[in-house]
């Protein structure tokens, strides 16, 4: 294991602070938020024209509370010893942390400071959209934000006590996707959360396939995450689940009144599968790195073809 030395308070340059800013907006992970928020927009435009304006603000909205759900996650993770304790042996570039404080790229008063402004962003952006255009976003907006605070905040500290997973699921999944619709729509349909929920599944099965590299320093840690409570075993069968009731629900989606294109979402199924059978056959970290690329690419796959089907 390394042994790290780096004094948290501490000013790295600022080509370093520069990076730790990027790590924290981890735009390959945002990746997730875009689909959710994707797909929601594409179901309002069944119904009606996109103001592409409100779905900018909505956008960077989003993005700015994930990035600082990132910058105070870090902080926490940091303090707690989780990202600390992560062996080199156990990196992936899909879990232990965005790690900025750990690899010297922000202080740990940069790190809050950042986020701290990213929050006031999106509560800015949130707000605005609550006075300007759907009072209803107000429930929403409070709602992400208390969740992406309190994920690994005390006293909630939701990810340290195996609430984390359904959190994820309920934030990326039902809340970007209708919040997203309800900007363009003024409404929240049916529809609408029926379509989110395998979304909600699948980012689930990716948060869960993220902390098999992180189980022993999350449990050093007390990170007592459904990984960590269930072992190895279990927690195959946890993922392999969440794909396939996930997928399940897409091919049941037209008993909702979708229509049936949107089964081109089961374009992401494969990839999803592969990560399952590569899940169950890994011995080491850098087996898994893999799968961890492919359940996110399911993820995308299924918001896209969902979307694209919706458009048709």
């Amino acid at each position: 294991m390394r042994i790290h030395t780096h004094d948290a308070t501490n000013y790295p340059s600022e080509n370093a602070l520069l990076a730790g800013l990027w790590k924290l907006c981890d735009p390959k992970i945002s990746m997730a938020s875009i689909s959710s928020m994707f797909l929601g927009a594409c179901l309002a435009a069944t119904s009606g024209s996109i103001d592409l304006m409100w779905l900018a603000l909505t956008v960077i909205g989003i993005l700015s509370l994930e990035a600082a759900k990132n910058a105070s996650g870090e902080v926490y993770d940091y303090d707690s010893g989780a990202d600390l304790a992560v062996s080199d042996e156990d990196r992936s570039p899909y879990s232990g942390g965005k790690r900025v404080i750990v690899d010297g790229l922000m202080s740990r008063k940069q790190t809050i400071v950042s986020g701290a402004i990213f929050y006031l962003l999106g509560i800015t952006i949130g707000l605005f959209i609550f006075s300007q255009r759907e009072p209803a976003i107000l429930i929403i907006g409070i709602a992400g934000v208390l969740l992406a605070f309190f994920y690994h905040a005390p006293p909630l500290k939701l990810s340290y006590r195996g609430f984390g997973e359904i959190a994820v699921a309920t934030v990326y999944g039902p809340m970007i996707c209708c919040g997203t619709f309800l900007v363009q729509r003024n409404e929240v349909s049916a529809e609408a959360i029926f379509l989110s929920i395998p979304l909600g599944l699948l980012i689930a099965a990716f948060l869960v396939i993220n902390e098999f590299p992180d189980r022993k320093a999350d449990l050093s840690a007390h990170k007592m995450n459904l990984v960590v409570r269930l072992g190895v075993q279990k927690s195959n069968w946890l993922f392999f689940s969440l794909i396939a009731t996930a997928y399940l629900g897409i091919v049941l989606l037209p008993l909702a009144g979708l229509t049936t294109n949107v089964w081109l979402g089961l374009i992401g199924l494969p990839f999803g599968l592969r990560a399952a059978r590569r899940l169950h056959s890994i011995r080491q970290t850098c087996e898994i790195i893999p799968a961890q690329r492919w359940t996110l690419f399911s993820f995308c796959m299924a918001a896209f073809g969902c979307g694209t089907g919706l458009l048709i």
